[in-house]
């Protein structure tokens, strides 16, 4: 696991910077104690991290909770009842693994994925901008349309223009600077820009402007406009800041519903958060759904029995590791770890980080995954892929995120039953070995993304040393997904000595260089010569 050190700590310190304000921020916009919030980014980092079958992935509380944590804490009845709905709604993930209800990641289409992806970056920069200029009415990780400060994102960003704070302001336009410096030029002149991470360097800046400036009333950074991470007075007082649930509670109904919800909510976004990074993954690795399942739940019984808010596999600090170049689950671990320590011992250095210079970090996240480019690439794969994807990124950016999901969901749907018909026999394989590995794979006139799981499943379990013969002859439409999958099978394939031959109306191709390539350049076959 700690083989690719190297680039997990540097990943890890990035992270670390990411996590500290959103598990702030959504303990805040959730009504919960402060502390909840880190104790749950510390559960996901390590706890979560360890037992999770992702390589790249990063847990913690999630913002798509912060609603139903909202709601709950005052139905419930206070904090240490809705501690219980998290252990059971832990409980209930794990009951969900052994159902192998991690099945159901592989039935969201790509656009939508690509659409979620896209607007959680949009979101992330909109949302960042007001404390990019040190105006921070709205607590960092509030990611809905309509804030619990009674505006919206647009609404914020006006404000924030009209409340400016020069010192905030200057500093995280140097932060920035100083990143997009990192990340274009120095990180390409020598190791040591790639061992001590840009960011690192912003906060450290960030430190050293607050302590000169703040004595001044004009360029200094207010404590509002700063890190708050609770400190405790000594190791004794620390327990004052931990809750514990009322287990007497647990015969009510009420909270058998919200743990209930909690499960499949955080479930949800948990999978859909596995296939994005999977697909931002430069190894192209795949995740066990249900292991990560199981994760989850043990993850989430053991933030509830701390006094945590439950967690969830999280797209933001996902991709910030992913960006910062993690490979392998130790950096999620080692942030989870830089969380624990830096809480007990320096919380007061902690709370002299300006805000908007973690917003630089986050522009940066942000733009990462919603670059303009992505939606000139998504609209010339055609409009069944463009449209789903749109409608997933708007509704993402003007509700929240599992409504822009479900709304993608749903017009993704629309969208192939519209093209499609229904074909019961999508996949046949036959064993032509005699004596050698050689396996013919005939794929059926009509595939889609509901057909994805199945041949997923079938490639991955391949034998090493196989000849495959794949027959795309009188496959008259191939989803995206499938072209993606056999995209990233490819890849695959040359590590485990699988030599593959595409069989086509054009021909007979050996192990072509870009399935997305071919199948884009494919002429169409002609109904009528059927």
């Amino acid at each position: 696991m700690f083989k690719y050190i190297k680039n997990d700590l540097p990943a890890s310190i990035v992270v670390f910077f990411v996590a500290l304000p959103l598990c702030l921020g959504i303990a805040l916009a959730s009504g919960a104690p402060l502390f909840s919030g880190l104790i749950a980014g510390i559960v996901g980092g390590i706890i979560v991290g360890a037992l999770s079958g992702s390589q790249i992935g990063v847990s913690g509380p999630a913002a798509g909770l912060a609603a139903i944590v909202l709601t709950a804490i005052g139905t419930l009845g206070g904090f240490e009842n809705f501690l219980v709905a998290v252990v059971l709604g832990g409980l209930i993930q794990i009951v969900f693994s052994i159902l192998k209800a991690g099945v159901i990641a592989y039935y969201f289409p790509s656009s939508v994925i690509k659409g979620m992806l896209t607007g959680i970056g949009i979101i992330i920069i909109l949302k960042q901008i007001p404390h990019f200029f040190g105006y921070s009415s709205d607590p960092e990780g509030d990611f809905a349309f309509f804030q619990v400060d009674g505006e919206n994102t647009f609404s914020e960003i006006i404000n924030a223009l009209n409340f400016i704070s020069p010192g905030a302001t200057i500093i995280a336009v140097v932060a920035l600077l100083i990143l997009i410096l990192w990340d274009r030029v120095l990180s390409k002149k020598a190791k040591i820009f790639q061992l001590v991470q840009g960011p690192l360097v912003a906060v450290v800046l960030g430190i050293v402007y607050f302590l000169f400036t703040q004595d001044n009333s004009v360029w200094g950074i207010s404590k509002d406009l700063l890190v708050s991470v609770p400190v405790p007075e000594s190791v004794e007082s620390l327990g004052n800041l931990l809750s514990f649930p009322n287990f007497a509670v647990i015969g009510r109904s009420e909270i058998w519903v919200t743990a209930f919800t909690i499960a499949l909510v955080a479930s949800l976004e948990t999978l859909l958060c596995v296939e994005a990074t999977d697909k931002l993954d430069p190894f192209k690795r795949t995740t066990p759904t249900n292991k990560e399942l199981l994760a989850q739940g043990v993850g989430n019984s053991i933030s509830g029995l701390l006094g945590g808010l439950p967690v969830t596999q999280v797209i933001v600090r996902s991709s910030a590791n992913i960006q910062s170049g993690g490979r392998t689950k130790a950096s999620a671990i080692i942030h989870g770890f830089f969380l624990l320590i830096s809480v007990l011992l320096i919380p007061r250095l902690l709370n002299m980080i300006p805000l908007s210079v973690l917003a630089s970090i986050l522009l940066i996240v942000g733009y990462k995954l919603a670059k303009p480019a992505l939606f000139k690439k998504m609209y010339k794969l055609g409009w069944k892929q463009f449209i789903p994807f749109t409608v997933t990124v708007f509704g993402i950016v003007f509700t929240d995120l599992l409504i822009g999901i479900g709304l993608g969901l749903m017009v993704g749907i629309v969208v192939i039953l519209l093209k499609s018909y229904q074909n019961s026999h999508f996949l046949h394989i036959e064993d032509k070995s005699n004596g050698k590995h050689k396996i013919k794979m005939t794929l059926a006139e009509e595939v889609t993304f509901f057909n994805k799981g199945a041949i997923l499943k079938e490639l991955d379990s391949l034998p090493n040393d196989t000849y495959l013969e794949l027959n795309v002859f009188n496959t008259r439409y191939l989803d995206n997904d499938i072209i993606e999958i056999l995209e990233d099978f490819a890849l695959k394939a040359k590590q485990r000595n699988i030599d593959i031959q595409l069989v086509s109306e054009r021909g007979i191709e050996e192990n072509p260089a870009s399935y997305i390539e071919f199948f884009r350049t494919r002429p169409k076959p002609n109904p009528s010569l059927n």
